[in-house]
């Protein structure tokens, strides 16, 4: 009857498995974020979820700036980039350039930007309020403990290799596991 939807005696098939599927570790994983120097009123959390052929990623923040259009060869300021990093760590460092110790963009199977298992959507303030999930079959809540997710105050590119230039680090939390 519905073209669009399959049929409901054959089972759905998926181009591989993920590792969310054998039961190694956590299936939820949770973020506390608290902001840095450059934008102390940021606080929020993001929850990694483990579901069939891959992760939910739910995020809730509060204390974004304000969107800042761009002007005079300056980016704008928003939307907010948002990335699973390497490290886990939420260290400040420079306060003019923070949380560098996260390191780069997760990126297990080396993939140009744009395609890293820690690109993640961009994140939309409405008057400094985001909430957002999205699927994501490259990584489990297992990958992401032990990892930082990080927003940056520019919109992402999704083409500038390595890191999209999105821009400084505004905000910092360490993945730890969530046992339910």
């Amino acid at each position: 009857m519905y073209g669009f939807l399959p049929n409901a005696y054959m089972p759905l098939s998926f181009p591989h498995p993920v590792s969310s599927q054998y039961g190694r570790g956590p299936s939820e994983a949770v973020a506390e974020i608290h902001g840095g120097p450059l934008a102390p009123h940021i606080r929020g959390y993001v929850v990694f979820t483990d579901v069939p052929y891959g992760c939910d990623v739910f995020i809730e923040v509060s204390g974004l700036p304000p969107y800042q259009p761009a002007r005079d060869g300056q980016q704008p300021i928003g939307p907010i980039s948002f990335h699973l990093h390497e490290n886990g760590s939420c260290a400040v460092g420079d306060p003019n350039n923070p949380f560098l110790a996260a390191g780069e963009h997760w990126n297990p199977t080396r993939q140009p930007h744009g395609n890293h298992a820690g690109d993640f959507p961009v994140l939309f303030s409405n008057d400094g309020y985001a909430r957002m999930t999205f699927f994501t079959n490259k990584l489990s809540a297992a990958e992401a403990v032990g990892k930082t997710v990080i927003l940056h105050q520019n919109p992402d590119d999704f083409r500038s290799q390595p890191s999209g230039n999105a821009g400084k680090r505004l905000a910092c939390g360490l993945v730890q596991a969530s046992y339910m």
